[in-house]
C-alpha cells in the first residue's frame, strides 16, 4: 500500500455524516449564488431546468446505489474500472479531481464574497485566502470529527433554507405585511413565466447541473462506511425529494418576491429578497448562513478530491507519494496537494474579479455531465454481468439509464457550442486531451 503511518482509510462516517455531506456537497454556491445567474438566463421558467436535471441525478445516484450493493468496499471510480478498465477509469478520476478542486475555488471565492457584505474594505482574495485556510484546518482532523462537523455545518443551512421558503410563502401571500405584497404577479408580469423562450431553459442547465454536481460525492464514501451497500439504497430513496425541495421551493420563493429581471449579481439573491423586504436584520442572519454553507460545500469538495486522489494512487494511476496515510487515517499528501491548489486559487480573486465566477462555474458543469455519463454507462454495461443479485435495482432497465446517456450528451453537446462558455469549456477539453494522450502512453508502458 506504500508508506503510510496509518492503516488505512476509517469507516467512521455514519449514514446521517453520508446524508448531509452530500447534501452539503450539492447545497452551496450553484444555489445562493449561481440562481441569480440561472433565473437571469430563463426567468421563473428556470424551475423547470431544476426539476429536469433532478430527474438525471435521481438515475445517477439509483445507478451507483445498485452498483455499490453488487461490489461492496468499492467506490464510483472502481465501477467505471469495472466497465471500462483502466483508462477510462483513470481519465474519469483525474477529471473529477479537476472538478472538485475548481468547484473548492468557486466556493471559498464566493465565500470572501459574501464577508464582503460585512468587510467592504477588504480584498477578496484576503477573505477567500482565510476562508480557504479554515477548511484545510477542518480536513486535517480525523474522518470522524470531519463528518461531525460537515453534519453541523450541512445542518445550519438545511434549516436555515427551510425557514426562508416558510418566511418567503408568508411575504408572497400576505401573511407578513410587506410595503408591496406582491401575491403571484411576479411569475407572470416582466416578459411571462418565460421571458426567454424555451431554449432558455437549456441554456441555464449548464449552471443547473453544476449546482447538483456533488450528490455522487455519495459514490467516494462508500470505502469510508459501514454497511454501504444496505446505507445507501435508503439514502437515495430520501435525497431526490429534499433536492427538489431544497432547490425549487427556494427558487419559486425568489422569482416571486423579487422580478426576475432586477436581480443583481452582486451579493445572493437571498440577502437580496430579505433586504428588499425590510427585514433588515434577517439579511445579515442569512449571509451567515451563506458564509458557512458555501464553507461546508467547499468542505465537502476537499473531502471528494483528496479520497479520489488517494483512491487513484493506490491503484497505480497517481504518484505514490500520495498512498499515504495520517495516524489520524486522513490521506495526508493529497490533502497537501489539494491545499496548495487551493491556496492559489483564492489568489485569483487578486486577478479577475468580475468575469472569475462565470468563467469557473462552467468548469465543474461540463466535468459533472461526464462523470455522470460515465456512471450511467457503466451501470448499463455491468448490469449483465453482475457476479450477484443486486439487492436494488435501477428502475426501467436499460430504458430509463439509455435516456438519461442520451439527454447527458445532447447537455454535453450544447455546451461546447455555447459561446458563454467558450474559456471554460476549452481549458476543460485541453485538460481532457492531455489526460486522454497521458493514459495511451502510461498504460503502454504498463502492459509493454
Amino acid at each position: 500500500m506504500g508508506n503510510t503511518d496509518g492503516d488505512s482509510l476509517q469507516k467512521k462516517l455514519r449514514p446521517r455524516h453520508i446524508s448531509l455531506m452530500a447534501m452539503g456537497g450539492v447545497i452551496g454556491t450553484g444555489i445562493f449564488k449561481g440562481s441569480s445567474e440561472t433565473i437571469s438566463l430563463a426567468g421563473p421558467g428556470v424551475i423547470l431546468s431544476y426539476l429536469f436535471a433532478g430527474l438525471l441525478l435521481l438515475v445517477v445516484m439509483a445507478a451507483i446505489a445498485e452498483m455499490a450493493t453488487v461490489y461492496p468496499n468499492r467506490n464510483m471510480k472502481d465501477f467505471v474500472h469495472e466497465a471500462f478498465g483502466e483508462r477510462v477509469s483513470f481519465i474519469m478520476g483525474w477529471m473529477y479531481c479537476f472538478m472538485w478542486l475548481s468547484v473548492c475555488v468557486i466556493e471559498i471565492i464566493a465565500a470572501g464574497s459574501f464577508l464582503q457584505y460585512w468587510l467592504p474594505d477588504v480584498p477578496l482574495w484576503v477573505l477567500s485566502l482565510a476562508s480557504a485556510a479554515l477548511i484545510i484546518l477542518i480536513n486535517m482532523l480525523s474522518v470522524g470529527s470531519f463528518g461531525e462537523i460537515e453534519f453541523w455545518l450541512a445542518g445550519i443551512k438545511i434549516a436555515m433554507i427551510l425557514i426562508f421558503i416558510i418566511l418567503g410563502a408568508c411575504l408572497i401571500f400576505g401573511i407578513i405585511q410587506s410595503p408591496n405584497t406582491p401575491y403571484l404577479q411576479n411569475y407572470t408580469s416582466h416578459g411571462g413565466f418565460l421571458p426567454n423562450g424555451w431554449t432558455a431553459i437549456f441554456s441555464a442547465l449548464l449552471v443547473v447541473t453544476f449546482s447538483y454536481g456533488g450528490s455522487e460525492l455519495i459514490g467516494l464514501t462508500l470505502t469510508e462506511t459501514e454497511n454501504a451497500e444496505k446505507v445507501l439504497p435508503k439514502i437515495v430513496r430520501s435525497f431526490m425529494l429534499r433536492i427538489i425541495l431544497f432547490f425549487t421551493l427556494p427558487i419559486l420563493v425568489i422569482c416571486g418576491l423579487i422580478p426576475w429581471n432586477q436581480l443583481g449579481g452582486e451579493s445572493s439573491p437571498f440577502v437580496q429578497v430579505l433586504s428588499s423586504t425590510g427585514l433588515q436584520g434577517a439579511a445579515h442572519i442569512m449571509n451567515f448562513i451563506l458564509v458557512t454553507a458555501v464553507l461546508s460545500a467547499a468542505n465537502s469538495g476537499i473531502y471528494g478530491a483528496t479520497r479520489m486522489l488517494y483512491s487513484m494512487a493506490s491503484a497505480g494511476e497517481a504518484p505514490k507519494g500520495l498512498v499515504k496515510i495520517s495516524k489520524k487515517g486522513i490521506p495526508i499528501n493529497t490533502l497537501k496537494l489539494c491545499a496548495v491548489i487551493l491556496l492559489a486559487g483564492a489568489m485569483l480573486g487578486f486577478f479577475a474579479q468580475d468575469q472569475l465566477f462565470r468563467i469557473l462555474l462552467a468548469v465543474p458543469g461540463f466535468v459533472v455531465i461526464l462523470v455522470w455519463l460515465c456512471i450511467c454507462l457503466s451501470q448499463l454495461k455491468l448490469r449483465r454481468k453482475y457476479p450477484i443479485k443486486p439487492s436494488f435495482k435501477l428502475w426501467g432497465f436499460p430504458y430509463v439509464t439509455g435516456i438519461t446517456v442520451l439527454c447527458l450528451t445532447i447537455i454535453a453537446i450544447l455546451f461546447l457550442f455555447d459561446e458563454q462558455n467558450r474559456i471554460s469549456i476549452g481549458a476543460c477539453l485541453s485538460f481532457l486531451v492531455i489526460l486522454v494522450i497521458w493514459s495511451f502512453t502510461k498504460f503502454r508502458k504498463k502492459q509493454s
